[in-house]
Formats: C-alpha cells, structure tokens, sequence
C-alpha cells in the first residue's frame, strides 16, 4: 500500500507541473484560438481538482500496478501511454462529436498529450514506488 501511495503522489507532482506547462505555456494560444469560445474565463478548480485525483487513481491501477508487478518501468510507460490515448480520446472525439466548434487540431493535440503526459507520469510513479521496499 506504502508504494502505491508513493506512486500517487509521485504521478501527481509530476502530472500537475507538466499539465501546468502545458495548459498555461505551450497550448493556451491553441486553445484560445480553436476553441475560445467554449472556454470558461476562470477554470471550475473543483472540476479539475477531481479529475486529477481521479485520474491519477486510473494511471496508478492501469499503469502503475502492472509495471510493479512485471518489475519493469517500459510496462508503465507503455500501458500509460495507452490509458493516455484510451482517456483523452474519450473526452475529446465526445467534444468533437457533440460541441459546435470543437476543432480537429484540438483533437490531435490533446491526444499526443495525453499518450505523452500519462507516460510520463506512469513512469514517475513507477519510479516512486521503486524506492519504496516491497
């Protein structure tokens, strides 16, 4: 349990300076000028608040677990990159499906970010829970 615990907060660090790059630096411009106008002024925080908590629950079940217990840190980065694609395909092509609007350069961005930063965060959890003895 200790690792799994590890492994959460592991992702989470990870997951919340590489989201903040991500939503505040490299796609604002994207966003505001695909889908500006579906764009809340100020986020809804206890909306993302639970989707990361929820989220990193998902990565460390799908993702983590199966990487501690195969002992290798390619079976976090693989399987996260798939429940990435699986997770931010389901929010997206639902927008592009039923938003007015929705843009497919949104569609794409957000999947590559989603394959990369559920990756990435698997692997830090993996590697949290590396340092903790079983």
């Amino acid at each position: 349990m200790t690792r799994l615990v590890a492994a959460y907060l592991a992702s989470g660090l990870v997951f919340i300076a590489l989201d903040f790059l991500w939503l505040a630096v490299i796609a604002q411009k994207l966003y505001q000028r695909e889908i500006g106008g579906l764009l809340l002024a100020k986020p809804n925080m206890v909306a993302a608040v639970a989707f990361y908590l929820i989220y990193l629950a998902g990565v460390v079940y799908f993702a983590v677990r199966p990487a501690l217990a195969t002992g290798s840190w390619t079976t976090a980065l693989v399987s996260g990159a798939i429940f990435g694609l699986v997770a931010y395909a389901t929010y997206d092509l639902t927008n592009m499906a039923t938003l007015q609007g929705f843009s497919w350069t949104v569609v794409a961005a957000d999947l590559a970010w989603g394959v990369f930063v559920t990756a990435a965060i698997a692997v830090a959890g993996y590697s949290g829970a590396a340092l903790i003895k079983a």
